[in-house]
């Protein structure tokens, strides 16, 4: 009786979003999602700024980037378990002001210490949005739970690859008080989500009544399923480990190794980082085709041999080899979060914050060690090494596929 109780349940979460795909919701969470990470990518586009008008090292520039990811890192697991638990529509409002706060601190920080007390204000307003953001794509996306983290993530993505453009147009002619434009990216970022928070409670309104009429609750997680969701952690840290080393330092490699500009070096970040966009949004549809764990195992192993061959092509091929491997690398984005929305089904929030926040911030660790090693044995020589990194992704074949994943739900039914 106990396991045909649960056996219900399992179907209850398998069906319980079944409503009608929400696409204006979607896109406008999509929308703000591309203005959150737009702020954020200001932290990095700012590096070439910073080392050159207050002369700070690798390593100061590293912690800069571990400050703001492990700030967010830490906290969205949190936020997400907990919301998971006690919704917080109000919270996605809240926390982009933290983040307009840390924006106006970082525009005029006097010196290193508020240089990380504003950008830990950035991580503290990403670490809010980013696991209730997710729960309301989830909840707008119906049955089309690929397309609607596609559509959810395109919009971080998007605002990622802003961060060059931000450096060659804003920071580069205005320097660091050039981000106080931003704090304006963050109001209008406010003022849309008191709207989608609004919506949000209407949703969750009418999700408590129908769980309390049908008993729904949150299945049993079996070993299996624990082992698959650590393991999809440890991809994700390893793909966020090689982003980091591309985003936050490649632009040094070009300045160092071709004497390329700060603004032109940029161009090839940004090419990056839209492919990339381009690859998260038909990820989730490729994944439909040919399944999620092929997504993910393409996603790695498809791009290791180019990033091992981009650091030995020229400033000319590399442009061409680096945009392959933004979308090829990226391409797994959405994927990896409703993959591991069917490992954990009814932790949207703890799996969103463990995913896109605790995963990434491990990730970030990588801005550390590589700024660290960059200046023991030179960023160029550092950026080698890490492009030996993708081939660990050989173990997503260790990932179980959907059928799988659903097998081995109903075995920890009995």
């Amino acid at each position: 009786m106990r396991a045909q109780v649960k056996e219900i349940s399992l179907k209850a979460h398998q069906t319980t979003e079944n409503a009608s795909t929400m696409y204006h919701i979607l896109f406008i969470i999509g929308f703000v999602h591309l203005l959150n990470d737009s702020i954020q990518a200001v932290v990095p586009a700012m590096f070439p700024i910073l080392a050159e008008s207050l002369g700070f090292n690798f390593t100061q520039l590293g912690l800069i980037a571990f400050a703001v990811n492990m700030t967010a890192s830490i906290m969205q697991p949190l936020v997400g378990a907990f919301s998971d638990k006690h919704p917080m529509p109000k919270l996605l409002p809240i926390g982009l002001t933290f983040s307009l706060f840390g924006m106006l601190g970082l525009a005029l920080a006097p010196s290193y210490g508020v240089i990380l007390l504003s950008v830990m204000l950035l991580g503290v307003g990403s670490a809010a949005f980013h696991p209730e953001a997710s729960k309301v794509a989830h909840m707008a996306s119906g049955t089309r739970k690929g397309l609607g983290q596609s559509v959810f993530q395109v919009g971080g993505n998007a605002g990622q690859s802003l961060a060059p453009l931000i450096t060659a147009l804003i920071l580069v002619p205005l320097g660091q008080l050039g981000a106080i434009w931003f704090t304006l990216v963050a109001f209008l970022a406010v003022m849309i989500l008191v709207y989608i928070s609004k919506w949000y409670g209407q949703q969750l309104t009418i999700n408590q009544t129908r769980k309390r009429n049908s008993g729904e609750d949150a299945p049993t997680i079996g070993k299996s399923i624990k082992i698959a969701f650590v393991l999809l952690i440890f991809l994700v840290f390893i793909r966020q480990f090689y982003h980091a080393a591309i985003t936050n330092y490649f632009a040094f490699h070009l300045i160092g190794t071709y004497g390329m500009r700060i603004d032109h070096a940029q161009i090839y970040i940004f090419l990056f980082l839209a492919a990339g966009a381009v690859g998260t949004f038909l990820g989730g549809p490729i994944a439909d085709k040919i399944g999620m764990k092929n997504v993910l195992l393409f996603s790695m192993i498809g791009a290791a041999p180019l990033c091992i061959w981009l650091p030995y092509t020229g400033p000319k091929l590399s442009m061409v080899i680096i945009t392959i491997i933004g979308f090829i690398l990226l391409c797994s984005f959405s994927v990896s979060v409703v993959y591991a929305h069917q490992l954990l089904p009814g932790r949207i929030g703890m799996v969103s914050g463990m995913i896109i926040g605790f995963s990434f911030g491990l990730g970030a660790i990588g801005s550390i060690v590589i700024g660290w090693v960059g200046d023991q044995i030179g960023i160029s020589t550092t950026l080698l090494y890490a492009s030996f990194l993708p081939l660990l992704g050989i173990f997503t074949a260790y990932l179980p596929n959907e059928n799988k994943i659903q097998e081995l739900h109903k075995a920890n039914l009995v």
